[in-house]
């Protein structure tokens, strides 16, 4: 994981396990959208009158805007909790524990649809404003999910798997023709969205190649 939050913790002390929900839902996020900036998470212990519901605020960075979860837990989910007799300090410990990975699991839950929603918007506001470039593939990574491409002026131009619409990055090859949305990258241009030229007709000449390499028989020359 490349992105470590920030986790603070009010009207309650740090716990290593609270921190280390956070940490795995924050990873979980960033395997689905890689390019956050940034990631705060605040958790507030419950309110004497309302033990065991954790308040968790999550504020993630993203290009050109930020996106705010304020989760606050309703009663319902707790109140079976609340009239249960109290067993031991042991079972009310865990109990506490329970509730409060619950609630850090449903806020980045509701983030998670967030940033669901922002990555339609905008790929749908470039579609829109934004013109797209004709170019090929020039390098292709796949076990490090990224490569480049090459624009008919040369120049070479970054892009991520997740900047492939519709899933496609599995379908390049080099040599692949794409049309992309340039954008300014912390290292240079690179690709905010790739869109295959006619898809199915790259799908096929992708698999081609495999095919034939298993097809053809091997053959030796003799002594």
């Amino acid at each position: 994981m490349s992105l470590t939050p920030q986790i603070t913790f009010r009207s309650m002390e740090s716990q290593p396990r609270l921190e280390e929900a956070v940490l795995k839902e924050t990873a979980r996020l960033e395997r689905f959208f890689d390019r956050m900036t940034s990631c705060r998470v605040m958790i507030q212990g419950p309110k004497r009158q309302q033990r065991n519901l954790y308040h968790v605020r999550i504020d993630i960075g993203v290009p050109k805007e930020r996106l705010v979860v304020d989760h606050h837990p309703s009663l319902h989910g707790t109140l079976q909790d609340l009239e249960a007799p109290r067993k031991s300090k042991q079972t009310d410990l865990e109990r506490s524990h329970r509730d409060a990975v619950r609630a850090i699991h449903d806020a980045f839950g509701e983030m998670r649809r967030r940033l669901q929603d922002y990555v339609r918007r905008m790929r749908g506001l470039t579609k829109q404003h934004e013109p797209s470039i004709r170019a090929k593939v020039a390098k292709l990574l796949p076990e490090a999910g990224y490569g480049f491409l090459e624009t008919p002026e040369g120049r070479e131009i970054y892009f991520h798997r997740n900047s492939v619409l519709d899933g496609g990055f599995e379908n390049l090859r080099i040599g692949s023709d794409v049309h992309f949305v340039e954008e300014p990258g912390e290292h240079g241009p690179q690709a905010s969205t790739v869109n295959l030229v006619h898809p199915k007709k790259q799908a096929r000449a992708a698999a081609e190649p495999r095919v034939a390499q298993t097809a053809r028989p091997v053959r030796r020359k003799s002594g």
